[in-house]
């Protein structure tokens, strides 16, 4: 059940580009209707945590694989430079992105913390 992380990372990044567009320009945010990662049946089978593992487990997948393919590259195995390039650079990008999120969600639960009961 591998989890579409592409998908994940432009849904979080179109969201946080609506945020941002709302509080610039003042208007009401848009209310965003949640899609399930492939492999999901319904919304009660999906947690928090299962689809964040998931999602870490995909950015080191990627950071191996561009690991595998420069190691390649390296030892004349393969001559796929710009393949090994690339791979690197999205490896580097989807990690990125993934501590954009937990930021996020680091973030909120300082503020949940913070709330008065």
């Amino acid at each position: 059940m591998q989890l579409g992380l592409d998908a994940v990372l432009r849904a979080e990044a179109a969201r946080m580009g609506a945020d941002a567009a709302g509080i610039a320009g003042g208007l009401a945010l848009p209310v965003l209707k949640p899609t399930l990662p492939a492999g999901f049946g319904s919304a009660s089978e999906v947690n928090f945590a299962d689809v964040m593992w998931q999602a870490v487990r995909g950015v080191d997948d990627q950071s191996r694989t561009a690991g595998e393919r420069a190691e390649a590259v390296d030892s004349g195995a393969s001559d796929d430079l710009v393949g090994a390039m690339l791979s690197s650079q999205e490896a580097s990008l989807s990690f990125s992105m993934l501590m954009q999120v937990r930021n996020k969600v680091v973030g909120a639960v300082d503020e949940l913390i913070k709330l008065q009961l």
